[in-house]
């Protein structure tokens, strides 16, 4: 089932509406207990180091009549950066990396949805770190919807995309004395959404 508008190699073309897609229609709020903002980043040239944000919030809007004008937005907190490790953690949100204090949120508002074929789609937008704002393209799997025994309405994502985390600034290293730099500069970013359905 598509969500967002088809594009092929010259154009992007609309899918025509179906009736399951268009019951989609409407205004989401991403359900951040059941929800995941993750990375993972290269340490010491070995092994790869992974932490989540546990704060964020977000809207969805879907539309199944024009797809093509779904929208997606995100914030979340800097401060809530989790490793499991409480001095690497507390090192993340110095100065050194995103300096929380100055710079609470890391911030996503999307530009443009497209279809990759199947259930996978890409979204584009732009990814505000410490005040400097570049574009980022996420590739996501619709993971389909369901009706939860409350009786809310939820659709659920997952997906990644890979940065430079020196494009948004943040630069700090440290050389390795066997050569190489103790943090690696691609970033690589998971998501896990699920997002319930407003009331109309």
């Amino acid at each position: 089932m598509g969500i967002f508008s088809r594009k092929n190699d010259t154009a992007v073309a609309t899918l025509p509406v179906d009736p399951a897609l268009a019951a989609l229609t409407g205004d989401y709020t991403i359900d951040p207990a059941h929800s995941s903002i993750g990375f993972t980043v290269r340490h010491a040239m070995v092994t790869n180091v992974r932490g989540t944000f546990g704060e964020h919030e977000g809207t969805l809007k879907l539309d199944g009549s024009n797809p093509g004008a779904s929208t997606a937005s995100i914030d979340v907190k800097i401060a809530s950066v989790d490793t499991g490790i409480g001095d690497r953690d507390g090192h993340l949100r110095g100065g050194d990396f995103f300096d929380a204090e100055q710079f609470p949120l890391m911030t996503f508002r999307s530009t443009e949805a497209a279809q990759l074929g199947g259930d996978k789609y890409r979204v584009t937008g732009d990814l505000t770190i410490k005040d400097v704002t570049k574009p980022l393209s996420i590739d996501l799997e619709f993971n389909g919807t369901a009706t939860d025994p409350y009786g809310n309405e939820r659709v659920g994502f997952e997906g990644s995309a890979e940065i430079l985390r020196s494009d948004w600034g943040l630069t700090w290293n440290a050389a390795l004395e066997t050569g190489g730099v103790m943090v690696s500069d691609k970033v690589k970013l998971n998501f896990d959404i699920s997002a319930i359905k407003n009331a109309a």
